[in-house]
Formats: structure tokens, sequence, C-alpha cells
């Protein structure tokens, strides 16, 4: 019976049920509470044994209760109500329909009409196992959070059909994954159909003259429609039927593959989606991550074809329109592939027309020290491939800054044009019920959310009502942690006569740590492991004890985290600490919403800079949880020492055992001396008043920031709106006199760039000594070669000096060409002052940098020139 076919039969609604079919269908109940209500009071015991599946609620509920619901005018009268809101939420206008333009800028009077955000995975309920972790739940947030605010994103992704994996437990605590097949029609999906009603087929080409075909389902989040792109089709060999199987697995040509599909298939899907739905077009496509770098490639391709551009013309157009995110602080987590193997994939019978495969390799090439020639890296053609870049934090954009530094060469890590916008969560995704009925009940309009204010109003509620809410979802956490241990340990072999200890794992009223995430190394899931025994007298203190609850997956093919994972499972399984530590296996959506809801402290232990933002600690502050963390990611920038607390960091520690050693003895101190002491520090009246204190300021100091509606929002507005501005200007209405000028401008810089030099510099103001409140003049003499000045900006820099001689967060300022001056033959003056306005060592250099006013930022084209030695620095000043 090993050759079972998986199929679903949907339930047939009678009439007066059919809005139940409409809400299913569309993701918002996975965060609107009244919609939920609904489908809970279909039938309580089967909602909850389907996990809060509306699709799976409705296919196992008997015809007779539904009869029974259909006859019930009470049911009816809160089914229409909750249906005519989703008509509502549907259909009226929200924060993006009240956006204007600037008049005075002709690209940028309107916001985009669209924008396409491509993503290797979606966490958006734990229904469909679309995700692996951060990446995909932060996706799913930013549609979410799009969805509220009115924004018109088409999301783009891949379905697998056999997701991420399922985790359990093999006796000895070793991970073990299963891969349970997916049927699209049991999810909350339909398949793109063309007008004649049949399916939509997006089609690559391959090496051998293969043709990879793909359909197309459409998921409903909110507003915003979702396209999956599935290769499990009979037209398909069975190889690449396999192509969307498994999220992040096979080997190299598979990822390969499943990337085409995702940018390439995925520009196709969104014009197919647009053409016959009557969506507007996007005009800024967003890249999440290096995985759907190829639809750059694609829109190259479409430019060429649609607009007889040169490749280098296509190139600036595509770029002017796309943004790229960078999720990763290290090299190891970027897709590198054989250099050969994209190649093969872009030349002969794949070849694509008037796309020259050297500048395709070209555009994913490591030229730069250190670079490997023989690879070709996602990361690096996504950000060549647009010309507006972002990590996900601040600390992240500037690790971001270094790391990709090669590939702007001459420029200060600083200088380097990625900027960066801290990630976010989606609130009515994460938040508890009982946490959004308190806040509702004390701020009638969700926008005060937004500013420090509504949270004030929501901390000024009764201080007894929050601890109470605390208790509760402890509580719930505990309940859902012993059901889920249960199920582990009977998978794990054991009967159910040996588990009777289970009914007394974790205490609602003992101090509850939560931790967990994926578990690469550098996430160190068992820095707590450090001192078993300092860890047992937490556990185990007579009046202030501690319990922890954990939970995370490792990937399938990283045996190094399996070991890690089977390490905690060892000590948790400890008959003396059991009661007080577990780990959670299969850690999901479900599974993350019962921790961060019930958890009093959230822990996170990453080797700092390694974390690129996090998010989990985020959605414990907005359910009245504290945070405990490593100064990493977010945290590093909104820690402010009174919301929380931080681990202190080894940072110059260069020895890995001793630095693990080190900043486990602060995680232990910390716990000990502060968090524990503190949390069970009551008054006469029962409640610990500092603890609370410490919550509220954590909401009032937090709640604005962490929200996705303001990280979408900053998207918005920084990234997504001067995209569509710089897009317009160069493809205006199908004039695309723009980028064609724009490209030969670029391309006659490049060729001219080499004999642009400085030749000379002259500085008065630092004789005698120099003052504070004095100035610095400038007048420095160039030979410009084929350019002239309207080609060149010139700046000097200037600031303090480090004991390298290095500029420490110089300021810069233009100069301009001398007054009077006439170029010379080849030789042109600039001049220019600076106030010095700060007493101490301080320096200065001139610098060249091309300037046209399509640029978005000086070293976009990774040149630069700058004084020869010994004069590249100025002379170090002392101002007294």
């Amino acid at each position: 019976m090993k050759a079972i076919r998986r199929f679903t039969v949907r339930t047939v609604l009678p009439e007066e049920l059919a809005p139940l079919g409409r809400l299913a269908a569309n993701l918002r109940w996975a965060w609107h509470v009244p919609t939920r209500e609904i489908f809970a009071a279909v039938d309580p015991d089967i909602w909850e044994a389907v996990d809060h599946d509306p699709l799976r609620l409705l296919g196992e509920v008997a015809g007779e209760r539904l009869a029974e619901l259909a006859a019930d005018s009470g049911f009816r009268s809160r089914l229409n109500d909750v249906a005519a809101d989703l008509d509502g939420y549907l259909a009226e206008p929200r924060w993006y329909q009240g956006l204007r333009g600037d008049p005075g800028d002709p690209g940028g009077q309107e916001p985009p009409a669209a924008i396409a955000y491509f993503s290797a995975e979606y966490g958006l309920t734990a229904a469909m196992p679309q995700y692996s972790g951060g990446l995909g739940i932060l996706a799913g947030d930013h549609l979410k959070s799009a969805s509220d605010l009115g924004v018109p994103v088409v999301g783009v992704g891949l379905l697998y059909r056999h997701g991420y994996f399922s985790q359990t437990l093999s006796p000895e605590g070793w991970q073990l994954e299963h891969y349970p097949e997916i049927d699209p029609r049991g999810l909350p999906m339909t398949q793109l159909q063309d007008r004649a009603g049949d399916p939509v087929r997006v089609v690559i080409d391959l090496p051998d003259r293969r043709r990879l075909v793909a359909h197309v389902w459409v998921v409903r989040v909110g507003r915003v429609p979702l396209l999956l792109l599935d290769a499990c089709q009979e037209m398909n060999d069975p190889e690449l039927r396999g192509v969307t199987d498994r999220l992040y697995g096979g080997g190299s040509e598979h990822r390969l593959r499943q990337e085409l599909l995702l940018g390439v298939g995925g520009v196709r899907a969104v014009r197919a989606y647009c053409e016959l739905t009557g969506h507007p077009a996007p005009e800024v496509f967003h890249m999440n991550e290096g995985h759907a770098g190829f639809l750059g490639l694609e829109r190259v391709r479409e430019y060429i074809a649609a607009e007889d551009l040169t490749f280098e013309q296509a190139l600036e157009a595509t770029r002017a329109g796309t943004v790229f995110t960078t999720h990763t602080p290290v090299p190891a987590g970027i897709d590198r592939f054989p250099r050969d193997l994209v190649e093969r994939h872009f030349s002969g019978d794949s070849a694509i027309a008037g796309l020259p495969v050297d500048r395709a390799m070209a555009l994913g090439a490591e030229t730069y020290a250190g670079g490997d020639p023989n690879v070709f890296n996602m990361a690096v053609m996504g950000m060549r491939l647009a010309q507006r870049v972002n990590g996900v934090s601040r600390l992240h954009g500037a690790v971001s800054r270094r790391m990709f530094q090669g590939l702007w060469p001459g420029f200060d890590a600083d200088d380097v044009p990625i900027t960066s916008i801290t990630n976010g969560v989606h609130a009515r995704t994460w938040i508890a019920e009982e946490a959004q009925e308190l806040a509702q009940r004390v701020v009638a309009d969700s926008e005060e959310f937004t500013r420090p204010e509504g949270w004030r109003k929501v901390t000024g509620a009764s201080e007894l009502e929050l601890w109470e809410m605390r208790r509760t979802l402890r509580e719930r956490l505990v309940e859902d942690a012993r059901k889920r241990l249960r199920r582990s340990w009977r998978q794990r072999g054991a009967s159910e006569a040996e588990l009777g200890w289970i009914d007394d794992v974790l205490d609602p009223d003992v101090l509850t740590i939560g931790f967990a995430r994926r578990v690469p190394s550098y996430k160190r899931l068992t820095l707590m492991l450090r001192d078993t025994e300092r860890l047992k007298s937490l556990l185990l203190h007579p009046e202030r004890p501690v319990q922890i609850v954990i939970a995370g997956k490792a990937h399938p093919a990283d045996e190094g985290g399996k070991r890690l994972i089977q390490d905690i499972v060892r000590f948790t399984d400890d008959p003396a600490v059991r009661h007080r530590i577990v780990f959670l296996p299969d850690y999901d959506m479900a599974l993350a919403r019962s921790l961060v809801q019930g958890s009093d402290v959230w822990l996170n232990n990453p080797l700092r800079p390694l974390e690129a933002c996090g998010t989990s600690g985020m959605k414990v502050a907005l359910n009245g949880g504290l945070n405990l963390s490593i100064r990493d990611g977010w945290w590093d920038e909104w820690f402010d020492g009174s919301n929380g607390w931080a681990i202190p960091t080894a940072d110059g520690v260069g020895e890995p055992d001793r630095r693990d050693a080190l900043e486990a003895a602060a995680l232990y101190e910390l716990f000990e001396d502060q968090v524990a002491p503190l949390f069970y520090d009551h008054d006469e009246s029962g409640l610990p008043k500092r603890w609370l204190e410490m919550v509220k300021h954590t909401l009032v100091s937090l709640g604005p920031k962490v929200l996705a509606n303001r990280m979408v929002r900053d998207y918005v507005e920084l990234l997504y709106r001067p995209a569509a501005a710089s897009s317009r200007l160069l493809t205006r209405r199908g004039d695309t006199a723009g980028v064609r000028e724009l490209a030969a401008w670029k391309q006659r810089v490049r060729r001219a760039w080499p004999g642009v030099r400085i030749e000379h510099v002259e500085v008065a103001g630092v004789d005698d000594p120099p003052q504070v409140g004095g100035e610095l003049k400038v007048r420095a003499t160039l030979v410009l070669g084929d350019l002239d000045s309207a080609d060149i900006r010139v700046e000097i820099a200037f600031g303090r000096i480090n004991d390298s001689e290095e500029l420490v967060e110089p300021s810069f300022a233009e100069l301009a060409v001398a007054s009077g001056e006439q170029q010379e033959g080849p030789l042109i003056r600039y001049t220019g002052s600076v106030p010095l306005e700060r007493a101490g060592a301080s320096g200065y250099t001139v610098r060249v940098l091309p300037k046209h006013p399509l640029l978005t930022d000086p070293a976009e084209m990774g040149l630069v020139v700058v004084p020869e030695p010994p004069g590249g620095m100025g002379n170090g000043m002392v101002l007294r």
C-alpha cells in the first residue's frame, strides 16, 4: 500500500453557510480574531483537533452539524457580519491609498502602482508549512502588514510539495526528519487559470533541450495575492517534477533550478496574473535575499525584447526599479553555485536572446580580493541588479557594508551604498488574544500604536490585570508543552504508563524562559549547558526557580546542529531536572505563538555580530515579556538599559572556547542576581511591582518600533517610492530616452575614469595652530581627461583621525569650481572650506566621484579618485 496518492475532497456547504468557504479561502483568518471565533463555533472540539485549520475543519464537521448551523439565525448573523467585515477590509482605502506624490518631482508624483515581492519561503500559518525559519516568517509578516496598510504587493514564491520537514526525536535524542506530502487542493489556494479555464503554465528552458513547466497557485493573504509556482506536473519528467519538492533540499543543480523557477518563472507568473486579473503591473521588484536573483536577468530580457535596448541599457532600466534585501551576516549563508553550472544554464539551447552569457556571468562573479573566480554568487548578483540594497537591522547594515565592501573598491565601508530597515513583526499574528482585547479596550484607534502614547495608555491599565494575563499565557504554554512533550516521548517509544511524570512538568507560577530558533552553531543552543551544575542550581532553586522551554530545528544536512540538539535533549531527559527544562520538537508557527506569548523572558545568545536581526524577541515584548540577549541584530539597536537585559559580550577574545565561557558566566550571573530576584520580588498585594514597571517600559519603548507596519511603511517611503520614481525617470510611458542616456553616460565615464586624477591639494587655515571656530580652506587642482566638471563631484572628507591615521566617521563637503575658473586644457581647480568645530587630532582628504542626477548614491558606480600617497591623508591637525 506504499503507492497511495493523496487527494482532498472539499466540503459542499449549505447555501446559508457559503460565507464560511469564502472566509476559509482568505488567510486573513490567520490574524483576525472574529473570523477564528466563527470557525471555533462551528465545532470547538474539531477546531482544536485540526490545529485551527479552517479548511480541515470544514472537511471534518458532520453534515448534521452544518444543517444545525444553517438553521441557527444567531450564528448566521455573526457569520454575515464577519463576511461583511472581510469585504470592507478588501475594498476600503487604507494607509497606502492616502499617499500622494511630490508635484515637484517628475518621477515620483504617485507611489508605485504595485510591488512584486519575491521570497523562497513564506511563514503565513502553521497550516501552510512553506517556511524554515526567520526569513520565511519575516516574508509572511511583510505580506500581512502590506495587506493591512493597503500596499499593492504581489508575493511570489514556490509551492513545496513536502514543505521543509517535520521533526521528531529518536530514543537517543537524535533529530529525525519526515516529509509529509502536501495536497494544494487541501490548502487555502486556487489554481491560476487562463481565460479558457486551463491552468496557466510557466515554462523555463533548461540545457539539453529540456523544459521545466510549472503551474501557479494563488493564495489570498488579505488583500495581497501570493503566487506559488508548482513543478509537480505530469508534463515534466520525474526529475523535474521534484524541483519544488522540498524547501532548501537537493544538490547544487536542484537548488539552481529552484532559483531559476523562482526568479525567471516568478516574473512570468506575475505578468500572467496581472494580465488575467487586471492587477496593476509592478513598478518595483523586491528580492528578499539572493534566492530570487534571477528575476533581474528575466527583467533585462524583457527590456531587451520589448524596448529594443542593449544589454547595458536594459540593465540600467532593471536596476532602477529593483530592491535587494540581504539577510545574512556571514558568507556561508549565501547561495554560491559552480560558475560552469550556471553558465551552462544560460548557454547553448538555454541561451537568452540579447543576453550575452559573459555579461550574465559577470553579474555573479566574485571579482574582489578573496573572491572565488569559480563560483557564481547569488547575493552579489542581486546587488549588481538592484539600485537599492538594505540589511535588516542597523548593525546588520554595518556588517553588510564591510562584508560586501569589495563590490565598491576604493570606498571605505561606511561609504558602501547599503542601507538598513530593521525588521518588524505582524502584531495581530503574534500578540495573544487576551493582550489584543486588553489593548483594544484601552486604545480604540489602532493608529495610536504607531506612537509611544498609545502604548502608554495600555500600560495605564490595572497592574493586577496585566499580571493575571501573563499568568494565563504562561499556563497555556505549560499545557501546550506537556501535550507536545507527551507526544514526543510516545514517538520516541515510551509507553503511556511511563509518562505520568509529564503531568507535573513545568509550573505556571515559575519564571519561564523561552529559547527557540534554527540551530546553526553561531546561535549557540548549548551555551546554557556550559556549566551544568550552575544551570541545575538555577532550575532547582528552592525560592526562585527558573524553567526553560526550548525548541529548534537543525538543517537536515547539518550534523553539527543535530549534535547540539542531542546534547540539549540528553540534559532535559535527566529525571532530576526534566520537570524544569524541556525540548519540544517540530518547532513551527503554532509552537512559536505559544512560546512568545507564554515566556516571561526570551533568551538569545548568538555570536555577535552573526544575528542579522532576529524577531522572536520582538513578539515576546509585545506580549508583556522581557528580553535577555546578546546585543546583536535588533537588540543592539533598541536596548536602552531598562527594557530588558544585555548579556556582556567578549568581542575581543579570539579563542572561541574562552569567549563562550565568559559569556555563559555572564548569562548565569544575570539570571541569579537580577532576573530571578526581580520576578519573585512581590509586594504585599502579591504583585512584582518592579518587574511590571520594566514590562510597561518595554511596551512603551519597543511597541511602536517592532511593528511590521512600521517596517513596511519604511520600505514604501525609503525604497519602493524612490525606486518607482527612478524607474519612471528612465522609462516613463515607454520613453526610453532616459535609460539610453544614462547607460551611455556610464559607459563614457567608465572609459574615461582612468584619466582622472588629483594633481595637487593646497590648504589654508591649519597653521599657528588652527583654532576651533576657524575654517579649513581647500584648493584642489584636478586632471579630468575626457570628462568635464558636470560629470564629477569633488569632496573634502574631514574629521577625527585614529592612531592608524584613518578618518573616523568623517563629514563631507562638496567643493565647487573656483570662481571665474575656466578649464585649462586637462586642468581645473576646485575650492571650498569647512568649519573647524571640534578640538582634537583631525585630518582631511579630497576625493572625486562620478556625478549624475539619476545616481542614487555617489558610490553607486564603484568609482573614486583620491590623492596619490603620501598626500592621501591630509596633515593631522590638533585643534585646541
